[in-house]
């Protein structure tokens, strides 16, 4: 997309706000790549649009949709192609989650609870520009979207369809390298976008639902603060009085550590013809966050017709507040007879100095109430290997040990039920220890097994999978473990249910030039009659993605998010396998693809269903969920 002459009557003030951002920046210290930028110019989050819905929903979206690609020159004049269909959908998806009391995605693993609703999401238009702005190296940026949502109901009847579109405006920034080609922030104003149409989507399904079935039903949550009530207007008899509630923190996270202060800012605008009076702000929710305010109610007096005026609501957040999720509903009225707003709901994290709440490396509280005496986790990271020509796995070792402490204290399962094994102490010697003396002698028929290897694997021209011990190579059967002998040492001990879990990279056995495998050859993962699940972090033959930020394998740092709730979807605070594989299955993708510009895929086999005994089966259990359960 070439860039344009803007209109003349583009906002200038917008100019005026980033280049003092941009001083801002400067001053703080100097930037050097994109990274840098982009990680002082934060992510808007998901909003809070009320209350779960009890509906479970099925997401469908249209091809045209998820492969959405737009196209711009950059600085230097060379062309870009944005993948911005897979970002918008992750964050459609997510804001689903946020909503409704189940959701699964069309061509996922199905729901384990039947879905009562689809949601179909076609792309109608798109479209973006980038205008010539040379005033500080800035370029207004805008981005048009504009989908057609269709609500049909569990026998595919519709039940209604609607336009959702977006225009989402930014003022893009170039890098600050040598050559200032590309544009620093692109990414984040592809998410905010994903952002604003997420949002809008879910307004749109919120109020075709609550059309089509009267009242749309609240699912059963744990207890929470009720937010305050409010006349609403009348359909097509909008508010006079607008406001806009916003939480104002140092970091723009909505994450607030003891001792930083927070404010609630309400921006109010009188949109009608006639003089508002004795107009109040109204803050209620959570207690414990709202006794830290000095008042919850403000008084702004009279707003004339076309008046705009803010008020802020400040707290200081005290050290000993106990880490929570909070939400603070803000009600804005005036004292006329005409319908007003309705409240808003603001959601927040509070939590002790220096925790990062999505640091999965923070370990959770152990959830004591919860165990799982049958379950047995072997654990095995391999980073490094003897013969030193065999590839390197740089968090193999520590992402063994991440998911063995998970296990421990969100899985409930007993450190005497997990062997953890790590480079030089996973020979295959170790192996055979592992699955033929230690498994046998501990385990019975109703228990649970998972076996997590992170490292390498080797396919041979037959397609025959073998896994590389720390002694091994990848270019040895005699030398590696097959997994046709972990299938047999888990039959062996019958237990209720297999779980495999791999993390790594897979590569072609070439014992020698005469005797390559053909290029189609496929890892079998499966051997014939085996009923182990097996989830295999990449598909096919290739590297599994390692997350150099988090310092994970990237299928590793999911499946850590997983087991922490985040794929928890109904929100029952019990985290299943079903509900896992979905996640992963996902996330992997879409992560690999939007920060990584490469596609892995994960893969599950054989195919798991709602009604698989395994779909059930509990991997975690949350602190929160548990203590709401007790009162």
């Amino acid at each position: 997309m070439a860039i344009e002459r803007r209109p003349t009557g583009f906002p200038q003030q917008l100019t005026i706000r980033w280049a003092i951002l941009l001083l801002l920046l400067i001053t703080a210290g100097e930037l050097s790549g994109c990274d840098q930028v982009t990680s002082v110019l934060h992510r808007t989050p998901l909003p809070d649009l009320g209350p779960r819905l009890a509906n479970s929903v099925k997401l469908t979206f249209d091809p045209s949709f998820t492969n959405l690609t737009m196209q711009y020159i950059d600085g230097c004049n060379s062309p870009h192609a944005l993948n911005v269909g897979e970002e918008f959908e992750s964050l459609m998806i997510d804001a689903a989650s946020k909503n409704f009391r189940a959701v699964t995605v069309a061509a996922g693993t199905p729901a384990q609870i039947p879905s009562d609703k689809e949601i179909i999401v076609t792309l109608q238009r798109s479209g973006l520009k980038l205008w010539a702005d040379h005033v500080y190296d800035r370029v207004p940026a805008d981005m048009t979207i504009e989908t057609l949502v269709a609500l049909k109901d569990a026998g595919g009847r519709e039940l209604g369809r609607q336009n959702v579109s977006i225009v989402h405006n930014q003022r893009l920034i170039l890098e600050p390298t040598p050559r200032r080609c590309d544009y620093g922030n692109m990414r984040e104003f592809v998410h905010d976008a994903g952002i604003a149409l997420s949002t809008q989507f879910m307004r749109a399904v919120r109020t075709q639902l609550a059309a089509t079935d009267g009242s749309a039903p609240v699912a059963t949550l744990p207890a929470r603060p009720v937010p305050p009530t409010a006349a609403m207007p009348a359909q097509g008899t909008p508010s006079a009085l607008m406001f806009k509630a916003t939480v104002l923190d140092e970091n723009s996270k909505l994450i607030f550590e003891g001792g930083e202060r927070l404010r609630v800012r309400v921006d109010l605008v009188n949109r009608g013809e006639q003089e508002l009076q004795n107009i109040t702000a109204v803050l209620t929710g959570t207690a414990s966050l709202l006794a830290q305010f000095p008042t919850t109610t403000l008084s702004i007096g009279r707003l004339q017709a076309g008046q705009s005026r803010s008020m802020e609501f400040v707290a200081t957040i005290p050290q000993s507040l106990q880490p929570e999720r909070a939400e603070i509903y803000v009600a804005v009225s005036d004292s006329g007879t005409h319908p007003q707003p309705p409240p808003q709901t603001l959601a927040l994290a509070i939590q002790p100095a220096g925790v990062t709440i999505d640091d999965v490396d923070h370990l959770p509280a152990t959830v004591t109430e919860f165990r799982q005496p049958h379950t047995y986790l072997i654990s095995i990271g391999i980073g490094s290997y003897r013969n030193r020509q065999v590839p390197s796995r740089k968090f193999a070792s520590s992402d063994a040990q991440s998911v063995a402490s998970y296990f421990q204290t969100l899985g409930g399962v007993p450190a005497s039920n997990i062997l953890l094994l790590q480079d030089r102490k996973a020979t295959r010697s170790d192996l055979d220890e592992a699955l033929l003396d230690w498994m046998p002698a501990h385990i019975h028929k109703d228990a649970v097994v998972i076996i997590y290897f992170a490292g390498l694997a080797s396919v041979s021209s037959t397609g025959e999978t073998f896994l590389i011990p720390y002694d091994g190579t990848a270019t040895t059967a005699s030398r590696a473990y097959p997994i046709k002998d972990l299938e047999a040492a888990l039959s062996r001990v019958h237990a209720k249910h297999t779980v495999f879990l791999f993390d790594g990279t897979v590569s072609r056995m070439e014992p020698d030039s005469r005797a390559k495998p053909p290029l189609g050859t496929l890892p079998q993962w499966n051997p014939t009659g085996s009923s182990t699940l097996h989830i295999i972090g990449t598909s096919g033959v290739g590297q599994g993605l390692e997350d150099n930020q988090h310092r994970h394998g990237l299928f590793t740092y999911y499946l850590l998010r997983a087991l922490r709730g985040e794929a928890d979807t109904n929100r029952d605070g019990d985290l299943t396998l079903g509900e896992a594989v979905t996640y992963l299955s996902q996330k992997v993708r879409w992560a690999s693809k939007t920060y990584m510009n490469q596609e892995q895929r994960p893969l599950v086999v054989p195919t798991i269903s709602p009604t698989d005994s395994s779909a059930a089966l509990i991997l975690t259990k949350q602190a929160a969920i548990l203590g709401t359960e007790a009162h």
